[in-house]
């Protein structure tokens, strides 16, 4: 039996009592899938609080809609579709407001998944609290990254990367080809590899900066040495 399909049966239960009117058991499936709705959300709409309403409205959405959930997918699959449905819908209608024509990413070529961006880029048994500065700067400087992303890779990186959501699972909440992910995935990547490989750039070359007082404390050293010399 796949490790899937205890949660996936755990699941259906929620789900049958949630539809019996039992209301914790509609809270303990929130609480379980809050993390990954709240990330796809704001992958593709950008704003915390926006993020946060569509969540929300998804919740409400699925909980109307718990009758007519046929189990043709998981139950993750289909809470995030929902998610996917409503952010669309919010986003058209700002396209509407803002008369702005949304970026569209249209490639649709296979290519070959790498790795090779580390999870994290420092031990995750250091907790000094320097590093645990370092650790949260890295954080930030990443999720600004990914808000710079196109919304079509944001939102694949996000549930590729992030939640580490399978290509075919992707596939099926986007409601895109398999090949389209890959393509989306593969190119995210590269993406905030390029970025962030900027950000050193221009970092180093501040590196152990010789500012005035440290050149002035030298020079003054040496000289008082060579005064004191005999």
């Amino acid at each position: 039996m796949s490790s899937l399909a205890p949660r996936m049966a755990d699941d259906a239960a929620l789900l049958a009592a949630m539809r019996a009117g039992d209301a914790s058991a509609f809270e303990q499936l929130m609480r379980r899938y809050n993390r990954r709705l709240y990330r796809v959300a704001r992958a593709m709409l950008k704003d915390d609080a926006e993020a946060e309403d569509a969540v929300q409205e998804a919740y409400l959405c699925a909980y109307r809609s718990a009758a007519a959930f046929r189990g043709d997918s998981a139950i993750a699959t289909w809470l995030t579709r929902i998610v996917v449905n409503e952010c669309t819908s919010r986003l058209r209608r700002s396209t509407r407001r803002h008369n702005i024509v949304p970026i569209v990413a249209g490639l649709d070529a296979e290519l070959e998944e790498r790795t090779g961006m580390p999870d994290d880029l420092t031990p995750p048994d250091i907790d000094a609290p320097e590093r645990a500065l370092m650790r949260a700067e890295m954080r930030a400087l990443l999720e600004a990254k990914i808000d710079e992303l196109p919304q079509d890779y944001r939102t694949v990186f996000m549930m590729r990367a992030v939640e580490e959501l399978s290509v075919e699972e992707t596939a099926q909440c986007l409601g895109i080809p398999e090949a389209t992910v890959r393509t989306r995935h593969f190119r995210a990547r590269s993406l905030l590899r390029e970025s962030i490989a900027q950000e050193i750039d221009v970092a180093q070359r501040g590196a152990f900066d010789f500012d005035g007082e440290r050149c002035d404390r030298i020079v003054q050293g040496v000289l008082q040495a060579v005064r004191n010399t005999p």
